[in-house]
């Protein structure tokens, strides 16, 4: 039984992702947005489905309410609506195949040369949320302050991009 749940939340979140992207349905921005809250909530079935109950209630807490409450508060104020069809600029096309297959290359290079986990002892009990933390805080508190200075930063884009000329 576990094997079919496996498999039909792997596929619903494939296909959501899918769905977020290329939304043959409607090009309105919160249609993708709901998508992206069912794949996230597919992912959260994935990891209760590995025994680990704490990342799939921070996945549904965290991503699915806050983080797309945030979303479709952004994408209400700046009123976006049904995009048009543009024309496709070639130039801008291969700039950014060139800046993200470059980036990539060298996440791979710097993934490949490091030693990530190396030397790490797993924890002993599963799902514990003292051990996570103490992990987190520990060991990863570099990327972790990084990734909290990056989403503040983030955040004050969105409003900044939100806020109207007063002019």
């Amino acid at each position: 039984m576990q094997d079919i749940f496996f498999y039909i939340f792997a596929f619903l979140t494939l296909l959501c992702g899918v769905m977020v992207v290329a939304n043959p349905f409607s090009r309105n921005p919160v249609t993708s947005a709901m998508f992206l809250v069912l794949t996230i909530a597919s992912m959260a079935g994935l990891f209760v489905l590995l025994h680990a109950f704490f990342l799939a209630a921070v996945q549904v807490l965290v991503y699915a309410g806050a983080v797309m409450v945030l979303f479709l508060f952004v994408i209400m104020l700046l009123d976006l609506k049904e995009e048009e069809r543009r024309k496709l600029n070639t130039y801008g096309i291969a700039a950014a195949v060139i800046g993200v297959g470059s980036i990539a290359a060298i996440l791979v290079k710097t993934l490949a040369e490091s030693k990530v986990g190396e030397g790490l002892a797993m924890p002993v009990k599963q799902g514990q949320v003292k051990e996570l933390g103490n992990i987190l805080f520990t060991q990863y508190l570099l990327p972790f302050e990084i990734l909290s200075v990056l989403l503040l930063v983030a955040m004050v884009g969105a409003i900044l991009l939100s806020k109207k000329d007063l002019k």
